[in-house]
């Protein structure tokens, strides 16, 4: 008969177990495994001894609060010879002094903490993850830097600025720093779902296609009790501006610290980029990616429609927007619940704007299902097809109330980009989202979709041209010119009217104040004719009226007296920020206190008063976050300078993260890159 086990303790052998499975940057405290792939418990027996064929113990392993056989959150099982990595299964791999068992779980179990019973000796506790180094796993993943960048590494680059000028932003996910992990599984305890049905969810959390979607619609507060409260206005002082972040810990622990109070305020970046940290932290693949250009199409018939008023200016009366870039996230996973071929990148959309299912989320919809125009094809489809391809049409309004048709080339969905895998460098993906322009592959995919007006649309050579012109590079706190050419194309005299605007603007398209203005009624062109009129942007005139995301949206309006035609050219300009300088003094190695010395030099004619440098970095400045205030105000021209210490707890290559803040000149964002030694 079956001798049972005689179990006095066991050792989890969480550093061993923890580093084979890849989550020991979590710690070594406790045992966090992946699904699909065995970890070793040693026991230690009270009396008798391992007999091979006749030693018996009964598991149980349990998560949830309903554990159930039927819908996979318990399973009991005993020991056989093997491992079988396809279920639960328990083997004894040697019985020297003690006995070194093997367990390992399927491949398709639920995520999240787990309980298992050594038949009556007791039970442990652990965390399960998402394994994308298990083929049998739906988040399976090729290739160790892909899985290095996408799933371990912990910070990042996010791009922002515009589409004419990208502009890198560094980002600490730091989904594996103290407390993160347990954030991220009160995420998903949180979630409507689970608090109506919290045995239903528990066995959800088995495919990655429905925790995205939790994820999605809990990275914002807009229905529950979600971790982020977005706002678009450019008042925050009753929180923190999303300029200010530097990273997805201090929201994330915020959350968690306040008993799921939403943590004030995100923007687009800000939401993509902590559900990126929670996709990574639970063991999805992610990465954030930027749209330029970004069409919201609040009535999903893929038309934006654009007012302008007499001035060529945007007005307010639309709830279709074009934003000057947009962020979500894309996971990884196969798509068993679609037809073959639409496996890989999935984008995940947190920032709330429309609802889905009556909830604020979005995604996951394959890339390939954009690509193809197959919108139908879960989830919302419709929405981030038209975020990449939406067709615009702009009106002018005129004092008596007519409207007419402004002749005008706005595209949508330009230079979508993420950070190249192993280097900080820009990658381009538009091609994982369309066609090449006019192909015959992009006429396909918008017959599939239902694209009319973009299949009708023939490029009418317009006679008159009309372009805006930059120099090329416009640094905050200079002065500079920007042009309107116009061009004359036709064989006759034109006689016109331009008026050339530029308003600041927020990047979500929203107008501020006007930052320099022309109006020229007698504008004349001989046949064949080009003109240049420029339009000094002087910082006295912009400065007060820049948001935190230094851009301004120049206009220009060109009307044809004979013919009664507008023309109109649009271009979003960013102002430069001042490079921030970081220097590191020493050797940089494991737990050796290092010093960084960092500077800003002051672009602006006027002094910064309340300068402030904030520094981060996963594995750098272990979790916490270090400011530095200078007490003195900084001249024109001056240096703000601070130096910095810390001590490095991994070896590796980190990204010390830094924001600049004052007075006059908010949110500066810089970045050093630090080899750590062993």
């Amino acid at each position: 008969a079956a001798q049972f086990l005689d179990i006095a303790s066991w050792d989890l052998e969480c550093e061993f177990n923890n580093t084979d499975h890849r989550t020991e940057l979590n710690g070594t405290e406790r045992l966090i495994v992946r699904r699909g792939q065995p970890f070793t418990v040693n026991l230690h027996l009270r009396s008798g001894a391992y007999q091979p064929g006749s030693s018996a113990l009964d598991l149980t392993a349990e998560t949830g609060p309903q554990p159930s056989d039927q819908y996979g959150t318990r399973a009991s099982f005993g020991l056989t010879d093997q491992i079988d990595t396809s279920q639960w299964s328990a083997a004894v791999t040697s019985h020297m002094d003690m006995v070194s068992l093997s367990i390992c779980s399927p491949p398709d179990a639920p995520i999240g903490r787990w309980r298992l019973s050594l038949g009556q000796a007791g039970q442990f506790e652990f965390v399960l993850l998402y394994n994308p180094w298990c083929t049998g796993d739906m988040v399976y993943m090729e290739g160790e830097k892909e899985l290095e960048e996408y799933v371990l590494a912990q910070d990042g680059i996010i791009f922002r600025g515009n589409s004419q000028y990208p502009i890198p932003t560094p980002w600490n996910f730091g989904q594996f720093e103290d407390g993160i992990l347990d954030a991220c599984l009160r995420i998903l305890d949180m979630n409507p779902k689970c608090l109506r049905n919290p045995g239903k969810d528990a066995s959800g959390r088995r495919n990655p296609i429905y925790v995205s979607r939790v994820i999605s619609a809990m990275v914002n507060c807009n229905d529950d009790q979600g971790v982020l409260l977005g706002k678009w206005t450019n008042d925050y002082t009753d929180g923190v501006s999303p300029m200010s972040w530097r990273g997805s810990v201090e929201i994330l622990r915020n959350w968690d610290r306040t008993a799921c109070e939403p943590v004030r305020y995100g923007q687009c970046w800000v939401f993509a980029a902590v559900a990126c940290s929670v996709s990574r932290a639970l063991g999805i693949p992610s990465r954030v990616i930027t749209n330029y250009q970004s069409a919201h199409d609040s009535n999903s018939n893929l038309i934006i429609e654009l007012f302008v008023d007499e001035n060529g200016q945007l007005m307010k009366n639309s709830r279709d927007m074009i934003w000057n870039y947009h962020c979500w996230i894309e996971n990884w996973m196969t798509r068993p619940d679609l037809q073959t071929g639409f496996d890989g990148w999935q984008a995940v959309d947190p920032t709330p704007q429309e609802k889905s299912e009556g909830v604020y989320c979005c995604g996951p919809i394959p890339l390939k299902a954009i690509k193809q125009g197959e919108i139908t094809y879960k989830y919302d489809g419709p929405f981030i097809f038209a975020e990449v391809n939406a067709d615009v049409h702009t009106f002018w309004k005129l004092k008596d109330g007519r409207t007419k048709k402004v002749i005008t080339t706005t595209k949508v969905g330009l230079k979508i980009s993420t950070k190249s895998v192993g280097s900080d460098e820009r990658e381009d993906i538009t091609h994982l989202y369309k066609y090449p322009e006019g192909s015959e592959e992009e006429r396909e995919t918008f017959t599939k979709a239902n694209h009319q007006n973009k299949l009708l649309q023939q490029q009418d050579n317009a006679g008159l041209l009309i372009n805006v012109k930059v120099s090329p590079e416009m640094r905050k706190g200079c002065d500079f010119d920007v042009f309107a050419v116009v061009t004359n194309n036709t064989g006759s005299e034109k006689k016109c009217r331009l008026v050339f605007g530029s308003r600041a603007v927020s990047y979500n398209g929203i107008l501020g104040g006007n930052c320099g203005f022309k109006d020229l009624l007698n504008v004349q062109l001989a046949p064949g004719q080009e003109k240049r009129i420029a339009l000094r942007m002087n910082f006295s005139n912009y400065a007060s009226h820049l948001t935190e995301d230094n851009l301004i949206r120049l206009a220009a309006l060109l009307v044809d007296y004979s013919t009664q035609e507008a023309y109109l050219a649009v271009r979003n300009i960013v102002l430069v920020n001042p490079e921030i300088r970081v220097r590191i003094l020493g050797e940089p190695k494991e737990r050796r206190k290092l010093a960084a010395e960092i500077t800003l030099q002051n672009p602006l004619s006027v002094p910064l008063l309340d300068c402030c440098f904030t520094v981060e970095g996963s594995n750098l400045t272990d979790g916490k976050i270090i400011t530095e205030r200078l007490d003195s105000a900084v001249e024109p021209g001056q240096d703000a300078k601070v130096k910095i210490y810390f001590t490095p707890t991994r070896s590796g290559l980190r990204k010390l993260v830094v924001d600049f803040d004052s007075n006059k000149l908010c949110h500066v964002k810089g970045y050093r890159n630090v080899i750590i030694g062993k």
